[in-house]
């Protein structure tokens, strides 16, 4: 997979500072925690168009990873601030894609890249076309933060 030459449209930065518990024996934040901050990140753009994952789900979507793919492009360090900023780049009839990059504090220094891609599912774990609604909750632009 290439990532995206242009990012899609995204106004949402999720602001993440390395934990000394995320970082491995080099001081380093440890590959597999990216993907923690994915989820954090994926989280906060839904939040910031009017929907916590939390209801997304009880309105009967559900989101499984069946996909990840990260590329780290420099390290990033213990108390490091990291603009990280997430936007679907695609939809298929029962699945969507979400990009990340993560970038340095003042979001000059790419540090790294990736993507999730998630299959759409019911309660019952069934895959189901993407909801109107849900597509649309992800198109909106943020709403102001309070």
């Amino acid at each position: 997979m290439e990532f995206p030459k242009v990012f899609p449209s995204s106004d949402t930065w999720y602001a993440h500072r390395v934990s000394y518990g995320e970082t491995d024996a080099m001081g380093v934040l440890y590959y597999a925690e990216y993907l923690h901050i994915f989820e954090r990140a994926r989280s906060q753009f839904l939040r910031e168009r009017g929907m916590g994952y939390n209801l997304v789900e009880e309105r009967g979507v559900i989101l499984p990873v069946r996909e990840a793919w990260c590329r780290y492009r420099a390290p990033s360090r213990y108390d490091d601030l990291l603009m990280v900023r997430c936007g679907v780049s695609g939809w298929g009839r029962a699945s969507m894609r979400i990009v990340y990059e993560f970038r340095s504090e003042d979001r000059t220094q790419l540090r790294a890249q990736g993507y999730t891609e998630h299959a759409i599912v019911n309660a019952q774990g069934k895959p189901t076309a993407v909801p109107d609604w849900f597509k649309a909750l992800c198109e909106n632009q943020p709403q102001a933060r309070q």
